[in-house]
C-alpha cells in the first residue's frame, strides 16, 4: 500500500493564531513541533494497520519547510520545499492508494473556523462549477482525479464538516472546536495524537469503501481575488478572463488537473505586491 499524508498547520490541535504558524511568530517553534508530532501519530496509525505500507509525508504549509525532518518518524519519506508539482499534494501519483489530510483548515468565508483561508490572503474564493471550494475540496478533488480517495482529515470541527460534505465516508478527527477565526476549544495534544493514530489506522483499513472525489470536465472555474491589480495580472494568463465585478477571474478547464494547476498559479500571482 502507498499512502500520502499531506500536513498543513492551521488545523493542528491548540493552534489558533498566526504567530504559531508564521516563521516570524514568537510561537512558531512550538507550532512546528506540534505539527511534526501529529504527523508522526498519523504515520504510526497507518503502519499499525498496514505494516509494509510506503508512507510519504508532504509538508503542506506555507513554505513547505515546517516539519522537523530529524523528528519525523524514520519509516516515512518527507516531501519538502517548493515549488513542486501538485503543491500541497507533492508526491501524489496514480500508484497512491490513499491520501490523508492532517492539520487542515476551512475555506475562506467558511466557519466559524480557526484561521480559515484558501491558499493565501489574496484569494477570497474559488468556485468549481459554481461550488465554493477551499484547500480541502481542491486537494480531495485533485487526488480523486488520479483515482485516489481522501480517506481522513483532521482539523477543527468546521474543516471536518467540509470534507464530510464532499466525501461522506471519510474518517474525520476534530482536534478542536472552533469559536471563531482566532479561538477554539482544543483537545490536549496527547489526546489529539491518540485519536489521530486510531483514526489513521481505521481510515486506511476502510480505504476500499471510500470513493475518490471525481469531478468530470470540462469545468467552469471562478476565482475571487482580493485586489483589482491581481485581476490585471491574472488576465495575462492565456484562457483567463475577467468575470463580473472587479475582483473575479474565470476560465474553463478541460479536466480537474488543469483546473488545479491554474488555481495554484493564480494563488502565486495573488502574493505579488503592487508597484
Amino acid at each position: 500500500m502507498k499512502v500520502l499524508i499531506s500536513v498543513d498547520m492551521e488545523g493542528i490541535s491548540g493552534i489558533v493564531h498566526p504567530t504559531e504558524t508564521n516563521p516570524d511568530g514568537y510561537d512558531y517553534a512550538r507550532g512546528r513541533a506540534s505539527m511534526t508530532a501529529e504527523a508522526n501519530a498519523v504515520i504510526a496509525g497507518v503502519l499499525d494497520a498496514e505494516s509494509t505500507a510506503e508512507v510519504q509525508v508532504a509538508d503542506a504549509h506555507g513554505s513547505f519547510r515546517n516539519l522537523l525532518p530529524e523528528e519525523l518518524d524514520r519509516r516515512a519519506h518527507l516531501v519538502r520545499g517548493k515549488p513542486r508539482p501538485l503543491g500541497m499534494l507533492g508526491g501524489l501519483d496514480e500508484q497512491t492508494d490513499a491520501v490523508l489530510l492532517v492539520g487542515y483548515h476551512t475555506r475562506a468565508g467558511g466557519g466559524p473556523a480557526v484561521l480559515a483561508h484558501t491558499m493565501n490572503d489574496g484569494i477570497l474564493d474559488v468556485r468549481v462549477a459554481g461550488r465554493s471550494m477551499g484547500e480541502i475540496g481542491l486537494n480531495a478533488a485533485m487526488a480523486g482525479y488520479l483515482g485516489v480517495p481522501a480517506v481522513l482529515l483532521s482539523g477543527d470541527d468546521s474543516a471536518c464538516a467540509e470534507l464530510r460534505d464532499l466525501v461522506p465516508s471519510a474518517v474525520t478527527v476534530a482536534v478542536k472546536q472552533a469559536l471563531g477565526q482566532g479561538a477554539a476549544v482544543a483537545l490536549h495534544p496527547e489526546e489529539a495524537r491518540d485519536r489521530l493514530r486510531h483514526a489513521a489506522a481505521e481510515a486506511v483499513t476502510r480505504c476500499p469503501q471510500v470513493p475518490p472525489l471525481s469531478l468530470a470536465g470540462p469545468l467552469d472555474i471562478e476565482v475571487d481575488l482580493s485586489a483589482p491589480f491581481m485581476v490585471d495580472l491574472a488576465t495575462l494568463v492565456p484562457g483567463v478572463s475577467r468575470g463580473e465585478g472587479g475582483r473575479t477571474v474565470t476560465f474553463t478547464a478541460a479536466d480537474f488537473a488543469d483546473a488545479y494547476q491554474l488555481v495554484l498559479l493564480l494563488a502565486q500571482l495573488a502574493t505579488i505586491k503592487p508597484g
